[in-house]
């Protein structure tokens, strides 16, 4: 009996650890995407320069344009890189549901912005820190996507 207690008393605690490891961290718990809009309201410069210059403030053009020649699958490869967030909880979904992620905005770099504005900018909320290198970039920019489409990642290409 009590042998059995005592092993009951470890899967508990067993369970309980185990579940603890699958729950979010606190900042990941709180942050979400926001959309490259919000940004603007802080980081104007960046986001005039992002709007004007930088080919990825427009990637939702290409996405419409390829859309109906594509599959399924290669619609949804493009979104990988050319939206907010695809595929990651609060990214974006459609041009309908989340208009305002459809480009390649500021999260895709640096992170999902909730936190980072709702702590009204504290730098340690977002990836980087403000600070990113060009091995941030090579998840879209990788070696193959370079040769098929001779496009090099630009680290400064219209925002920064």
């Amino acid at each position: 009996m009590k042998g059995t207690m005592i092993l009951i008393s470890i899967f508990t605690a067993a369970v309980l650890l185990v579940g603890a490891s699958f729950l979010p961290g606190p900042a990941q718990a709180a942050s979400s995407y926001v959309g490259t809009v919000t940004c603007s309201g802080c980081h104007d410069k960046e986001y005039t320069n992002f709007s004007k210059f930088a080919k990825k403030a427009h990637s939702d053009r290409s996405i419409k344009v390829m859309a109906k020649k594509l599959t399924p699958e290669e619609l949804k490869e493009c979104y990988a890189c050319h939206t907010t967030g695809y595929g990651q909880p609060g990214g974006f979904v459609s041009f309908e549901k989340t208009p305002d992620l459809g480009h390649a905005g500021c999260e895709v770099c640096h992170g999902p912005g909730s936190a980072h504005v709702d702590a009204g900018g504290k730098k340690d909320l977002i990836k980087g820190k403000g600070r990113m290198n060009v091995k941030e970039c090579e998840k879209c920019h990788n070696s193959e996507r370079v040769s098929n489409f001779r496009f090099k990642p630009m680290l400064y290409g219209g925002a920064h």
